[in-house]
């Protein structure tokens, strides 16, 4: 097989008898070149390196004897031929084939130009539509990625202004925890002054050691207390947990709003790099790598929720901090009340213990007076009695004397009734007189007594009052004020 352009000799041929005009084989007339343009795409490219023009010629096919036998099947193979003998044989195609195959080669080489022209036509507008496809897809990413940013920007804002007002929360929720603990510590000034209190009242003496309205509004005062700090310790517990949640919720916003600033770092360096950078690179394979563990509903919901978290627990923080606040109000207001009912029946207490010591006082200063009296009185008594015998010794010897009168003037004269008379008047005066003397002697007896009494009940009730209005009240002067029982030093 030759190239076609070149000058084919034939190399040998039959027999002078086989070599006839007759004898050849007919041209073989060339196929028809068919224009092989294809509408172009793709794997054409392929098709057009692989493309070769056809070869116009056909080996001769020399038919054999059937007599020859086996020298007949050989006839096939051409004989050598000398160089010299070459000039004169026939050419291998005829002129008509050579004008042919130059016709076809002229078709073909047409038609492949052609083609080549279709094929650049197509291949610039292929060029124009996949540099505007690839600039219009550029644009669009461009456009996405600043779309995007856009997104990351919003949810950095909400991001910024919820995680802004949790702070600001837990700092309001740090500041009531505070006040909570600084009005339970608070407490236990007039807590301990109540307990005192009690315990100094348990000195009274006799008497005086009565469960009255002082001790039970003590008593009141003591539970209410213990029980304010209950209240205040236990909610300030409940703020503390409250505070490690909103802590959790904080944390998790600012994580979600440190991967979003890192992100738009990124989208950001995505969005300014340009055909024209510098630090663009081949990353082959990187478009069969999907790592991501997101879609942009469940990325949004991620930091929805973190929101929608923080803002529940900013709800129940305000929940906590009013509760508070109206526990601050009603505890001091109880707190107060009792102290006043306290102190008013501290009052009440000390007036009547006064009023009765007032009145002991005066009783014991008319039992001194009665005392002195009786005093004199025993002694004129007595003065009285001492006077009254001499009269009776005067009497009775006058008696005794008459009796001595000789016979007849044993005489039961008016002397001598008057004498008797006397006799028993002195003598009944004196039992009279003595009878008297004893009973002042025991009204005496019974007014010191009395004065004993009186000046053991006087002391009960300056113990009382000491206890009462020295040492309770003096501690009771000082209660801690509003602002000092909600929390604020």
């Amino acid at each position: 097989m030759e190239f076609l352009g070149t000058l084919q000799t034939a190399s040998y041929c039959g027999p002078k008898k086989a070599c006839d005009l007759a004898t050849l084989p007919p041209a073989v007339q060339a196929p028809v070149v068919q224009e092989c343009y294809q509408p172009y795409y793709l794997p054409g490219y392929r098709y057009l390196n692989s493309w070769r023009p056809s070869l116009f010629y056909k080996v001769s096919n020399i038919k054999t004897c059937p007599d020859e036998g086996a020298a007949g099947r050989h006839a096939l193979q051409p004989p050598t031929i000398l160089p010299a003998l070459r000039s004169a044989l026939f050419c291998r195609y005829s002129p008509h084939d050579w004008a042919q195959a130059n016709q076809l080669q002229l078709r073909g080489a047409e038609a492949s130009r052609l083609w080549a022209g279709r094929l650049t036509g197509d291949s610039m507008r292929l060029l124009q539509d996949k540099d505007q496809l690839t600039q219009q897809m550029q644009e669009g990413t461009c456009r996405h990625l600043g779309q995007r940013l856009s997104n990351i920007g919003f949810w950095k804002a909400e991001l910024g202004y919820e995680l802004e007002r949790l702070l600001n929360e837990s700092h309001s929720m740090e500041t009531i925890k505070r006040r909570l603990e600084c009005a339970a510590s608070e407490v236990n000034c007039p807590l301990q002054v109540a307990l005192e209190c009690l315990y100094h009242r348990e000195k009274r003496i006799g008497i005086d050691l009565v469960h009255d309205s002082v001790e039970k509004n003590l008593i009141r005062e003591v539970d209410l207390l213990k029980c304010c700090q209950e209240q205040m310790r236990k909610l300030a517990q409940r703020i503390d947990i409250q505070m490690r949640d909103n802590r959790d919720a904080q944390h998790a916003l600012e994580r979600d709003l440190e991967d979003k600033t890192s992100a738009q770092f990124i989208d950001e360096k995505c969005f300014n790099l340009r055909n024209t950078s510098d630090c663009i690179t081949f990353f082959h394979g990187m478009e069969k790598i999907d790592g991501t563990i997101s879609v942009p509903e469940t990325w949004a919901k991620f930091s929805n929720d973190n929101i929608r978290h923080s803002q529940n627990m900013r709800a129940n923080s305000i929940r906590l901090r009013e509760e508070a606040e109206n526990l601050f109000e009603s505890l001091s207001d109880q707190m107060w009340k009792q102290f006043t009912d306290t102190t008013l029946a501290f009052n009440a207490r000390i007036s009547d213990v006064t009023d009765v010591k007032n009145k002991l006082q005066t009783q014991l200063a008319k039992t001194l007076q009665e005392i002195f009296q009786a005093e004199n009185i025993i002694a004129m008594l007595e003065r009285s009695i001492t006077t009254k015998e001499c009269p009776l010794k005067v009497a009775q010897t006058r008696l005794e004397c008459r009796t001595w009168r000789p016979n007849v003037e044993l005489c039961r004269d008016i002397p001598q009734f008057k004498l008797v008379n006397e006799v028993f008047t002195i003598d009944d005066t004196l039992q009279t007189l003595k009878l008297r003397l004893r009973e002042t002697q025991d009204t005496l007896q019974l007014l010191i007594v009395t004065k004993s009494r009186l000046e053991h009940e006087l002391a009960i009730k300056a113990n009382t009052l000491c206890i009462d209005k020295e040492k309770c009240m003096g501690m009771r002067k000082a209660f801690p004020s509003i602002p000092r029982l909600v929390g604020y030093t």
